[in-house]
């Protein structure tokens, strides 16, 4: 348990400091942010089901207070699987779907990270406070030469409106689970949502590890993305070049691999949840 909090407070140190300062990251915030992820719920262990904890010289472990968990008579600390079933058995049943259904595809590799590119087309403002390294008539230039097949909703849907029909596809919620591919990203990144969604019911360990992946892949998505990170040390990945559609798929194929790892892992404890 100390060994968690002090590896989730690592992890969030730089965020803690600047949120301290009241400074904004274009970068590492998006975590924060878009998951709603909160320091103190990063830090706090869960051992998973089928793990009991044995009181302590001082009682029962702390967990003993915590929301899903239930006390022996004896002072064994576990998760209330009843009770955890009863109100969250369906987020785990779609969870279960979605991930499994992700996992059952082919990668499709090779969507360059264009859906940020997408998401500034044309428009004279953008979400980030940073200057496009190619300038707005560039950044157009580089999407009307491109065929963009982005499959993730959740990233479709900040498309301008004039970028939306360079997409092949037309991703919805509804299509989420028939669409979401294991090449995607951004369906890696949310290894993560899915980690904080199943709560208690995901090992701490799994929770940490699955932000520490998103939190790489967040880089290379704004490294791929037009924006100009030179004021945050950052050299971009140069899609618009076939030296940066290399570069790109070779990490994109590096971080898909350890995506599907911790994809396997979620529906192992989605399975023993259920």
């Amino acid at each position: 348990m100390a060994e968690h909090a002090a590896r989730a407070d690592a992890l969030t140190a730089a965020h803690r400091a600047r949120r301290a300062r009241r400074e904004r990251h274009a970068i590492e915030d998006f975590l924060f942010d878009y998951y709603g992820t909160r320091p103190a719920a990063l830090r706090r262990w869960h051992p998973g089901p089928g793990v009991a904890l044995a009181p302590g010289g001082d009682g029962p472990a702390p967990h003993a207070g915590w929301k899903y968990y239930a006390t022996d008579t004896d002072g064994v600390v576990r998760l209330d699987l009843e009770r955890y079933r009863a109100e969250r058995g369906t987020t785990v049943g779609f969870i279960a779907g979605l991930l499994g259904a992700t996992a059952s595809r082919p990668a499709h590799l090779g969507c360059f990270g264009l859906h940020e590119w997408a998401m500034v087309y044309g428009a004279d403002e953008h979400r980030h406070p940073l200057p496009l390294r190619l300038g707005r008539a560039g950044t157009d230039a580089v999407v009307e030469a491109h065929q963009i097949r982005c499959s993730h909703f959740d990233a479709f849907r900040f498309f301008t409106p004039q970028a939306r029909g360079f997409n092949r596809l037309r991703p919805t919620r509804e299509s989420q689970v028939e669409l979401e591919q294991p090449g995607c990203l951004h369906a890696a990144m949310d290894c993560f949502k899915w980690a904080t969604k199943l709560g208690p019911g995901a090992p701490g360990g799994l929770t940490l590890d699955c932000f520490a992946l998103a939190g790489e892949i967040r880089l290379l998505d704004m490294r791929a993305s037009p924006y100009d990170l030179s004021s945050y040390g950052q050299a971009p990945v140069r899609i618009e070049t076939p030296e940066g559609k290399a570069e790109y798929m070779a990490r994109q194929r590096e971080l898909t691999g350890r995506a599907a790892v911790l994809r396997s892992r979620l529906l192992e404890a989605c399975a023993a949840l259920v």
